[in-house]
């Protein structure tokens, strides 16, 4: 507990606006290094302890379960122990509470299964061999991206909670609903029904959100920028009955579009929220001005964010550093060298460096150096705690033992070996899919049956039902030793021989172990597993040893070091020619952001690295990246000869580029195009990110990607409707021909005593006469003929193919006209007119010949 003027102190005067701004909508922009978590803790302190507001009153939602903890941490030094800080959570944390809580109103038990990734490839796994499918027809990837796709809208929700029933041919979409079917089967939730189920229990049961709202009183966001759409809902929805809503972010430093995140949200939050109270904290703690300088020259050049000028009182300190090498091997090598300088002259360790780059492979090179300069390093972004095989088996022990699921069961059913094979496993598939019943029971049920009752398969159910029962009697960590003796594990990584899985077992029951000693009432197995659940690849663990850093500017958000060294600084790589393919400007945005993340990582010194060679992403040289040239060169001192030839062709390709991401979309959905190649389609959808055009083909029945700026794509308009006007001077326009044809023919006959020429010359110029008429009337009637054809026919028929039609039919019409042999029809017989067509157009004119 800490006094009101206490959370005061050492606040600026924009920190200071933040912490005691407690009612309506507040807006903070907090920019990198600005003091953002302390003010966020220090509000929601001041809040407890100025307003007497009871902690279990108050949301604050944060990005990750890393910051989550830090958090709670924070405020608890700052209000006491005995508050209630479970509310201090992350979006999937809160929906968690939620469900947990309400669940039961869609008919779903309150030990449900929150699925990993590693779970969904289970489902998938067992699903493929159902349909008979291989990963050569879909990739695991593609399948989960697919699914995630399909779970961005709430539409197949109704298949799960309203038993809406769905038959389709197309395969990918039949593996989407087998799984939803395991899902269903086993009240297994994964990381996007979380949100889904919570808005869908809220959008149907009023009295559910009604609850909520009443309950939270205050609501405090952090990292608004990383929200999506769908996660700003929920808190807006929250929000709506006490309307004390805080949100705090940097538009400049969202990093995550690409998976949802909606910079947007906090950019037009006063335009939503017209009431809304806006702070800017704009001073830097972190950096020295040279760092910040560089990194408010290179953001500004961005258009979606708030305008702020970052500033900081420390001393200027060295200037940034651009190292261009001849080769990458160079380039690590000078990075390892400077690193060992600084260590000997700074006087500093090796765990003040990090290193840092956009795509994972550029870490090889750094590796190789460092290796060869004896320099101690860490990869950040290898395989996490919770996702290592030994965790996630003793993990799915207690999993079964809770929840009887499918997942856990087909992972350890067999885990030591009980001689339970595939041919085995599939034998009580079969029952299970018989009796609609998970595969645990079907097991358990039928073990009496010949395939099944093996002493292995005998002893597996012994050991779940003794731990079923006995559970509620045991803490968590003491059940994790029981299981790892009587189930093999133990033994078994012990005869594997690898005796760090033994040791990250035994950090797992110390986790348990600060958990049950930290909680005041004691944690049941549900809860446990379903808060472990939540763990994923943002939370970054710190080994704490004298090492050098690596890691992705992504693993890097929120993180801060002395020295940084952003290597890769490659055209293809910084900005991802990848990104910028898919999601052009959009990309090119982020990608910006990405290198303003990277550089505001550092507080003493920061230095671009990037070298000459072949660019595997690009398919060309290497060039440094865009965002060097958009550096003034007052701004960083370069190392490494960089030849203006190389600078020459880096901005001729540049230009090239950024000609072909500015292309605008020509065509919109609906408009029917006619291709080079496939012809007639259809644009059924156009994707401006990416800059193109998805087109169904009429003849080859398969949607394609076209881009933009491919020429071979033209427009096929459809005829238009003629005005009432039209209609009537089109009308005027035939009664005009015909009266020219009838007075031409009135004239021939009162003529025909008055001839003095030879009758063939008078023929033949009104044959040309004639000629000349019919040119005029063949582009007034084709126009016509074409538009009555083409409104006739379905909207697929090429113009093309009315256009020949309608060319040969004024051709034969012509020929009958001026042929002087009879014309033949298609069975070969003479084609005279009939009696009732004597009167038509026609024939009129065929009869000036006659």
């Amino acid at each position: 507990m800490i006094g009101i003027e206490k959370l005061k102190e050492n606040l600026n005067e924009q920190q200071l606006e933040a912490v005691t701004k407690t009612e309506g909508f507040v807006r903070v922009i907090a920019g990198a290094g600005s003091g953002k978590t302390k003010a966020l803790t220090q509000r929601y302190a001041y809040i407890v302890e100025a307003l007497g507001i009871n902690s279990s009153n108050i949301l604050c939602v944060t990005f990750t379960n890393k910051a989550a903890q830090e958090m709670r941490k924070r405020v608890k030094r700052l209000v006491g122990e005995n508050s209630d800080l479970s509310y201090i959570t992350t979006y999937h944390g809160f929906c968690v509470r939620v469900l947990r809580e309400d669940i039961n109103k869609i008919k779903c038990p309150k030990n449900f299964i929150i699925m990993d990734v590693e779970d969904q490839k289970t489902v998938l796994r067992q699903v493929y061999n159902e349909l008979g499918l291989t990963s050569k027809v879909f990739t695991f990837k593609q399948v989960l991206r697919y699914i995630s796709k399909q779970k961005t809208s709430q539409d197949y929700l109704q298949y799960i909670l309203e038993s809406k029933k769905k038959e389709t041919d197309n395969e990918i979409e039949k593996v989407f609903i087998r799984y939803l079917e395991k899902q269903q089967r086993n009240f297994a939730l994964d990381f996007d029904d979380l949100l889904n189920f919570v808005l869908y229990i809220f959008v149907n049961n009023p009295d559910v959100i009604e609850k909520w709202q009443k309950r939270l009183h205050y609501i405090q966001v952090d990292e608004t920028q990383d929200s999506s759409q769908k996660q700003f809902m929920l808190i807006e929805m929250l929000s709506q009955f006490h309307k004390n809503l805080f949100v705090v972010g940097d538009p400049d430093q969202t990093i995550y579009e690409w998976r949802g995140a909606k910079p947007e949200i906090l950019v037009d939050f006063d335009k939503q929220f017209v009431d809304s109270k806006t702070i800017i904290m704009n001073q830097n703690y972190r950096s020295t001005p040279n760092i910040l300088s560089l990194g408010n020259h290179i953001i500004k050049k961005n258009k979606i964010r708030v305008n702020k000028d970052m500033f900081t009182k420390n001393p200027e300190g060295v200037e940034v550093v651009h190292f261009h090498g001849q080769n990458d091997y160079e380039e690590g090598l000078w990075v390892a060298n400077e690193i060992k300088r600084l260590v000997a002259d700074e006087n500093c360790k090796h765990l003040d460096f990090a290193i840092l780059y956009r795509a994972n492979h550029i870490s090889r090179i750094i590796e190789q150096s460092l290796i060869r300069e004896n320099i101690p390093y860490s990869v950040f972004g290898g395989i996490r705690f919770f996702e290592r095989k030994e965790i996630k088996d003793v993990l799915a022990y207690l999993r079964l033992i809770e929840f009887g699921d499918d997942f856990s069961f087909l992972r350890v059913v067999n885990t030591p070996s009980r001689g339970l094979g595939n041919k085995f496993i599939e034998n009580v598939a079969k029952i299970a899919e018989k009796e609609n019943t998970s595969l645990y029971s079907a097991l358990k049920e039928n073990i009496s049956q010949k395939d099944l009752s093996r002493k292995g398969a005998l002893e597996f159910i012994e050991l779940i039902e003794k731990y079923k029962k006995v559970k509620a009697d045991l803490i968590i960590s003491d059940l994790v030793k029981e299981i790892m003796d009587e189930s093999g594990l133990s033994a078994y990584y012990r005869i594997d021989g690898d005796t760090d899985r033994l040791e990250n077992i035994k950090e797992l029951q110390n986790s348990i172990i600060l958990l049950e000693t930290q909680d005041e009432e004691p944690i049941n197995l549900t809860e446990y597993l379903q808060e472990i659940a939540l763990y994923t690849d943002m939370d970054v663990e710190d080994d704490g040893n004298d090492r050098v850093k690596l890691m992705t500017i992504h693993t890097s958000k929120g993180l801060e070091f002395p020295y940084v060294f952003l290597c890769g600084f490659t055209e293809g790589v910084l900005p991802s020619a990848m990104s910028i393919k898919e999601r052009r400007a959009k990309a090119l945005e982020e990608e910006r952001r990405l290198t303003y993340v990277a550089i505001t990582r550092a507080e003493k010194a920061f230095y671009m690295t990037e070298s000459e060679g072949f660019n595997f992403s690009t398919g060309l040289n290497k060039y440094p990246s865009r965002f060097l040239f958009e550096i003034s060169d007052n701004y960083f001192v370069r190392k490494g000869e960089l030849s203006q030839e190389i600078i020459n062709e880096a901005k001729e390709q540049l230009k090239l580029n950024t000609s072909r991401q500015i292309i605008q979309k020509k065509f919109d959905v609906g408009d029917m195009v006619n291709h080079l190649i496939w012809k007639l389609g259809k644009v059924i959808e156009v994707k401006e990110e990416k800059g193109e055009y998805q087109v169904e083909f009429i003849e080859t029945g398969k949607t394609k990607p076209i881009n933009f700026e491919f020429r071979g794509l033209t427009k096929v308009e459809k005829p238009t409707e003629l005005t009432e006007e039209e209609k009537v001077e089109k009308s005027k326009s035939d009664n005009d021909w015909n009266s020219f044809v009838e007075n031409e023919i009135h004239i021939k006959e009162s003529k025909k005593t008055q001839i003095t020429e030879p009758i063939e010359t008078i023929t033949e110029e009104k044959k040309d006469l004639i000629r000349k008429r019919i040119a005029d009337l063949k582009e007034e009637k084709a126009e016509l003929e074409k538009t009555v054809l083409e409104s006739s026919k379905s909207e697929l028929t090429t113009d093309s193919e009315i256009s020949e039609k309608g060319t040969t039919e004024i051709k034969e019409s012509e020929e009958k006209i001026l042929s002087p042999t009879a014309y033949k029809s298609n069975d070969g017989n003479s084609a005279k007119p009939k009696e009732k067509d004597k009167n038509n157009l026609w024939s009129k004119l065929k009869g000036l010949w006659s």
